[in-house]
Parts: structure tokens; sequence; C-alpha cells
């Protein structure tokens, strides 16, 4: 399938699958979905709720990582350590990497941690900072086994559109089984097929203010078991 590199809404970089016409990221805004879905209502939610220090955080949908890479630099501002694995099935390709912007408009002094996300082996544990670890699974989403392993889980696969597959409640059931008790997942999908598949599984589902050019969005959360 033919891809782009296209600019979004806030002048950050994406890519876009032109058969598809689907994105990685929103055309609202790339960087602006991921601080407002991923950090804003996932990881500084989870954050004020429960006070950890140490974090894992699971993310369905490696693709150019630019969630790993705001979440790193998160990290440090927060003073928490973060344990990041990405699932990814289809690695994005360096000449593709090589234009896209994120790091020249959040933080230029912070690129080569950009760049050492992509250059890390895949399967194999990374310290990417201090504050930041990294393992990229070449997998799968509906090969997911891991059991009570996350606290956080950001959802970034393609929409259910060109994809239904991957928003089922079979996927889901494996992303409930992965968090931990009082765990969260937070996507940018808001689609009743969706929220009811999450509910099927067993999340308390919330509907939430969306990102740029999103009236919605999910956040689901997995009950401990005295709930």
């Amino acid at each position: 399938m033919k891809r782009s590199i296209v600019t979004t809404g806030d002048g950050s970089k994406t890519i876009q699958i032109e058969d598809w016409d689907e994105q990685y990221h929103s055309i609202h805004g790339a960087i602006q979905e991921a601080q407002h879905v991923f950090i804003k209502m996932g990881l500084h939610h989870f954050l004020n709720s429960h006070k950890p220090t140490v974090l894992h955080i699971l993310e369905i949908g490696f693709g150019t990582g630019l969630n790993a890479f705001v979440t790193a630099l998160e990290a440090y501002t927060q003073n928490i350590q973060i344990h990041y694995e990405g699932v990814e099935a289809y690695p994005v390709q360096s000449e593709e990497l090589s234009h896209l912007n994120y790091a020249s408009l959040l933080a230029q002094d912070q690129s080569p941690v950009f760049d050492t996300l992509h250059q890390v082996s895949w399967e194999d544990l990374h310290v990417i900072t201090p504050h930041f670890s990294l393992k990229k699974r070449l997998q799968f989403f509906n090969e997911l086994e891991d059991q009570n392993s996350f606290e956080l889980i950001y959802f970034d696969a393609f929409g259910a559109r060109v994809q239904p597959d991957l928003w089922t409640e079979s996927i889901f059931k494996r992303m409930y089984d992965a968090l931990k008790e009082n765990g969260v997942l937070v996507t940018y999908a808001a689609k009743g097929s969706v929220r009811r598949a999450m509910q099927a599984v067993g999340f308390i589902v919330e509907r939430l203010e969306g990102p740029p050019g999103k009236r919605e969005m999910l956040r689901a959360t997995k009950p401990s078991k005295g709930c």
C-alpha cells in the first residue's frame, strides 16, 4: 500500500496510508492527540489517582514512536520510573522516521532519545533514559498473552473502519487480562461498538472529551475484585 508523509493540524508530521485514507495519528494534530489521549487522560489520570513511583505501560501500535517519546519526556518531568512495552507487527521504516518532526517541536535537545527508541533492537529490554526503559515487541495484537502485567495500556491501533478485527471482544479480553486490577486503557476511539466490546469483557468505560477534531474518546478501567 502506498504511504506518504503528511502534516497534521498542529504542524507535526504523520504517516498516511493512502489506500485506506488512514493516518497513524490524528490529521487534526498528531502531537496534540498523543498528549490529550495518552498523557492527559491516561498517564496523568493514573498518576493522580494512584501516585505510583513505578509504572508499567503497554502500547498497542508502537508505530512512529510518538507516544513512547512523549511518555519518556513525561517520565523525567514526573520523576517516575516507566517500563514501556510497545507492540507492533509492521515496524515503520527508517526513511519514513527521518521525516517526522516530533523532537524538533517538543524538545530539540531530546532528539537522541527519539532516535534511540527506533534504533534499539526488538524483543530486548533497553534503558533509554534514567527514567524510561523500553521493550519493543514484534507481534500481532491477537497473540498477546500477558497476565496482570501493566497498570496502563495505550490502545492506538488503526481505526475500526479499516481494521475492525482489532476492536473486538476477543482483543479487549486480552487487554483486560494484561492489566492489573484498577489498570486503565485509553484510546482515541469512541464508537458505540467499541465501548460495548469493552464492557462485555468486564471494563468500566467512560466517555471523555476527545482531542482536537474529535468530540469523544474512551477510557476503560479494570475493576478490583472487591468492586
